[in-house]
């Protein structure tokens, strides 16, 4: 997927955000991504740059309030983010959390497309962070 660099710019614009380079490099990592990240997967994939771990994490919190990374898993106590789409700062779907490899992953919109919640309790269930625990696809397949 990935933003290009004037994607992200304009992105940034939009939400009246200032274009600097951790900012921006924040942005190509959450777009290249294919599940959320947590502060530090995302320091882990920027590798080697000009600024510390505190700066990356204080460009996070920016995208986050901004609504172009919001915190969508809270697995275990940490906050993990994800490129909010173009129009909207919704990234509300279940997670899945692999207890043996770690991962977080969005689950596929076909497994939760038939998920039809009515009645008093609707929009506080579609408002809600679902998070599974388990073992993911690649981890049961290993020999064990």
């Amino acid at each position: 997927m990935g933003l290009t660099k004037d994607e992200a710019l304009q992105r940034l614009r939009t939400r009246g955000l200032r274009a600097t380079a951790p900012r921006l490099a924040v942005l190509r990592v959450l777009s290249e991504a294919t599940g959320p990240l947590s502060h530090s997967e995302v320091v882990q994939r920027l590798g080697e740059v000009d600024w510390d771990p505190a700066t990356t994490y204080r460009n996070l919190v920016k995208l986050r309030d901004a609504g172009l990374a919001p915190v969508v898993s809270r697995v275990d106590g940490m906050d993990r983010y994800a490129l909010s789409g173009e129009r909207d700062a919704e990234h509300r779907h279940p997670h899945f959390l692999c207890e043996d490899c770690g991962r977080v992953a969005c689950l596929p919109d076909e497994l939760t497309e038939s998920l039809s919640v009515d009645g008093p309790w609707g929009e506080s269930i579609r408002k809600a962070m679902v998070q599974l625990l388990g073992a993911c696809p690649d981890c049961l397949a290993q020999p064990g």
